[in-house]
């Protein structure tokens, strides 16, 4: 997979957390991935098709960062994953993958978003539909950890 389709997702994904909920998180090696399990406990999955590129992202958060990110993000914090942390979360993954849109619009390409869909529970799973590779870079925060998974059909 090529560097240059992730690094603008994982730069939209720092920006946003750092300017929308003053979390900083530190990153861990990529890696590919064979399987379709979820690393956290809520994610949120978003498609691109475009002429020359198809492709999926999703942002899964363990519970406890998730509910870091709402109290930050919001003023609340809520018990556990609710209705409120899915929109939340829907949000997140929308803004991240427009960020990563206009840095790859800029490289020649260009891309449709679908509406991001949120799915969540232990051990949950993410079908990325699209025949490429993927790849999932993680990410470490006191509070837990998120996955941002990559999967391009180039």
């Amino acid at each position: 997979m090529n560097a240059e389709f992730i690094n603008p997702f994982i730069a939209a994904l720092l920006n946003v957390l750092q300017t929308m909920a003053q979390t900083e998180l530190v990153p861990g090696k990529p890696k590919k991935k064979g399987d379709d399990q979820a690393g956290g406990d809520i994610s949120g999955l978003i498609g691109m098709v475009g002429e020359n590129i198809q492709g999926s992202m999703s942002i899964s958060f363990e519970e406890g960062l998730v509910l870091e990110i709402m109290h930050k993000m919001l003023g609340e914090k809520p018990e556990s994953i609710d209705s409120d942390v899915q929109d939340m979360v829907g949000e997140i993954t929308n803004m991240i993958c427009g960020g990563a849109k206009n840095e790859l619009d800029q490289k020649g390409y260009d891309f449709g978003m679908a509406t991001p869909i949120v799915v969540s529970g232990k051990n949950h799973t993410i079908n990325h539909q699209v025949d490429g590779k993927k790849m999932v870079m993680p990410f470490s925060h006191a509070s837990g950890n998120l996955y941002l998974e990559m999967c391009f059909n180039k």
